[in-house]
């Protein structure tokens, strides 16, 4: 097999929850290819690209490794791919634990906040 196409390798690759999924991102222009933005979900793809893409918050450097004919576990589909994603690039949209300050809000604390909003404080 010469090459794939990218919303199935998306999708075999297990980087996708869907292919349907896969093809929106592509469409959103949410995936590139060699730093090249990919317009549609039958860019074929194929071994030594690069591919980058951000989804779900998170940003994912891959190089591709092989093809699959099917979806199968994910230790098969790790296989598929090389991981090249920055260790050092925190998730801009997800808080971490870390991230988070202080406790979750009560009932009474979310009664008053709505309260304040609403111009009733």
């Amino acid at each position: 097999m010469t090459g794939q196409r990218l919303d199935k390798w998306l999708w075999c690759a297990r980087l996708t929850k869907t292919r349907s999924g896969a093809a929106r991102s592509i469409a959103a222009g949410k995936v590139r290819i060699n730093g090249d933005r990919a317009l549609k979900p039958s860019r074929l793809v194929r071994a030594g690209d690069v591919i980058t893409a951000a989804y779900l918050g998170r940003l994912s450097v891959v190089r591709v490794a092989g093809f699959a004919e099917r979806r199968g576990p994910a230790s098969v589909a790790q296989t598929l791919y090389d991981d090249l994603t920055p260790k050092d690039v925190p998730a801009p949209d997800r808080p971490t634990l870390e991230m988070r300050i202080g406790k979750r809000p009560t009932k009474r604390d979310r009664r008053r906040l709505d309260a304040f909003r609403d111009g009733g404080f």
